[in-house]
């Protein structure tokens, strides 16, 4: 079942179970995938890459929108931005934890034979192809730069 189907599917229970949060989530992840597919060179559908990293992107901007209404002592606002995420989260692969991604990115740095702060690029467009939508790219990056430094 495509990405799609299935928000379809969710947006009608949420609709039956009056859950305007979860409601609202579904609404800008099909909003994010018709305008995926609406998108100059976008082809016949989208890829699961492509929907991972639309999914990543619409946490990642709930993240700082919650994170900007904590600092500014808004929680009427955070609140349901870090509902959406969770929302959102459940469409997303399961996330590794960070001594797996670890372990990952050592395994890359042991078989690159990569040292030095200047194989990061080299080490990162690897460790993101491999462990793909199941770490957010700050903490891959903040990984590597430990065990390369």
């Amino acid at each position: 079942m495509s990405l799609e189907a299935k928000i379809m599917d969710h947006m009608k229970e949420a609709m039956k179970a009056k859950d305007s949060v979860a409601l609202e989530a579904l609404r800008a992840i099909k909003s994010a995938i018709i305008l995926a597919k609406t998108e100059a060179g976008a082809g016949d559908g989208l890829s699961e890459d492509q929907e991972i990293k639309m999914l990543q992107r619409l946490v990642k901007m709930r993240k700082d929108s919650a994170t900007i209404f904590t600092e500014q002592n808004r929680p009427d606002l955070a609140e349901p931005e870090l509902a959406q995420i969770a929302v959102i989260e459940k469409f997303l692969p399961a996330q590794l934890s960070e001594e797996e991604v670890e372990a990952i990115i050592a395994k890359i740095i042991a078989e690159t034979g990569a040292s030095g702060i200047a194989s990061m690029g080299k080490v990162m467009g690897l460790a993101s192809a491999q462990i793909g939508g199941q770490a957010e790219g700050k903490v891959i990056s903040g990984i590597v730069k430990k065990l390369l430094v």
